[in-house]
């Protein structure tokens, strides 16, 4: 081990060994280090206060920082378990960032990405949103350490050359070949997709619906490769992926999964969006509703709708003389929300990106907005268009800090505050957290 790479070793540094002092979690799923000569070093497979030896994984002399794993743990945090997960580690699966963290201090470290996140993007504290810094967990997950929630309710399984069912690897295509996930959901554990040859398969989606017993496997051959039988353990339907045309088609059983949330079902096709964890849905339902407080006979958007859990929770309690409009980009989830929420005679679903067919509606005035945008967030545009219309209250439910503090910044230049902010740990194991801000116009004169 050394504190510096050798003089004569140009270029990469992989390899390279540091013992470092480790420093603050950072968005990501890894804590940040620095190097004798400063360089920063974005560490995985440790915890703040750790002293560590970090091995690089990623990086050449002169980046701005580079990636590592801490392959010895010198100095341990009173917050470090034994992974319970026998694939967990450097170099191992990548699904889960947090399996030598106590549940507790995964929240306590989500909440601080969070707080730094919207400091650090939009200059906001945590008074200034109304949230009190605490990470909930959903209903049932607060275990002790050493258990794991069985959430994933959906998980695609990689597939090796010689045809065994894996996970990726951390920022790799190399597949770690696994017996069993931990955080998988039951009913996909059921179905025994890790025992099964899948010879000529790349990968093997499993979805196991929370609302129904529907099971389904969604299978993308290699190019050139014949489908296999799909015999598992339970009874599933089964779909494939184009080779030309990329897209998803039936091969057996119904080409799609029932789920349900707010006492509704929704049927979701073709592996269409559905929250993962089983919990998930209905929680965040019941933070955008408690948030928006929908009166009778107003008017909503629901924006990046999916297949229509936000439109449906919002129409049932607009009544007859409310109205819903949502907007989506998935030809397919258009149709399944439109199937979904047909009893509704004033809900209309459109179909395209959000940017593109707001505008065109030629709508100037609305009372509710929800939006549950993807990873990148709604961008300024769509903010400020938003912003423009005067609504009441605005639910924003993310799934990226970093996206939803870039956002909250462009509504606070239109004109909305942030009334509160919660946080759910709805991806255990992970560094990835869900968010729910409701938001509202700043009063005229403050």
């Amino acid at each position: 081990m050394q504190a510096e790479p050798k003089k004569s070793q140009v270029g990469s540094l992989v390899g390279e060994e540091y013992e470092v002092e480790i420093g603050p979690v950072a968005h990501g799923g890894h804590c940040i280090a620095r190097t004798d000569a400063g360089q920063v070093l974005f560490v995985r497979h440790t915890l703040p206060g750790e002293r560590v030896v970090a091995r690089v994984t990623e990086g050449e002399e002169g980046d701005r920082f580079l990636r590592a794993d801490a392959v010895e743990i010198r100095s341990a945090s009173k917050d470090r378990i034994e992974a319970p997960c026998p694939f967990a580690g450097p170099g191992r699966c990548g699904g889960c960032d947090w399996q030598h963290a106590k549940p507790g201090a995964q929240r306590r470290m989500k909440g601080e990405v969070i707080a730094e996140q919207l400091q650090r993007l939009a200059g906001l504290t945590p008074e200034d949103v109304g949230w009190d810094g605490t990470v909930m967990p959903a209903e049932g997950d607060k275990l002790p350490a050493g258990q794991v929630p069985q959430w994933r309710t959906r998980v695609q399984y990689a597939v090796d050359a010689d045809g065994h069912a894996g996970l990726r690897r951390h920022r790799s295509h190399e597949v770690e070949p696994i017996d069993h996930c931990m955080i998988a959901a039951e009913g996909v554990s059921e179905l025994g997709i890790e025992k099964r040859d899948w010879t000529g398969m790349a990968s093997v989606e499993a979805i196991a619906a929370t609302g129904s017993q529907d099971r389904q496997v969604i299978l993308t051959p290699r190019p050139g490769a014949r489908l296999p039988i799909v015999e598992l353990d339970k009874p599933v339907s089964v779909m494939r992926i184009g080779e030309k045309d990329g897209g998803t088609h039936r091969v057996h059983g119904r080409p799609f999964v029932r789920e349900r949330a707010d006492g509704r079902t929704y049927r979701v096709g073709n592996g269409g969006f559905w929250q993962v964890h089983p919990k998930a849905a209905d929680t965040l339902v019941t933070a955008v509703m408690q948030g928006l407080l929908p009166r009778k006979g107003e008017m909503a958007l629901d924006l990046y709708c999916g297949v229509g859990l936000f439109a449906g929770a919002l129409a049932d309690r607009l009544g007859e003389k409310g109205a819903v409009l949502g907007i989506e980009s998935g030809k397919r989830a258009v149709e399944d929300a439109r199937h979904n929420l047909a009893d509704f005679d004033r809900v209309r679903i459109e179909q395209g990106k959000v940017e593109t067919v707001l505008p065109r509606t030629g709508i100037t005035e609305v009372d509710l907005v929800v939006l549950d945008p993807p990873r990148a967030g709604a961008g300024r545009k769509t903010v400020e268009h938003l912003a423009s219309l005067g609504a009441r209250r605005i639910a924003y439910v993310a799934c990226d800090p970093a996206a939803l503090a870039r956002d909250l910044g462009y509504f606070r230049d239109g004109g909305y505050r942030v009334r509160t902010l919660r946080a759910f740990d709805l991806f255990p194991m992970t560094h990835h957290v869900e968010c729910v801000a409701i938001l509202e116009p700043v009063a005229k004169g403050s």
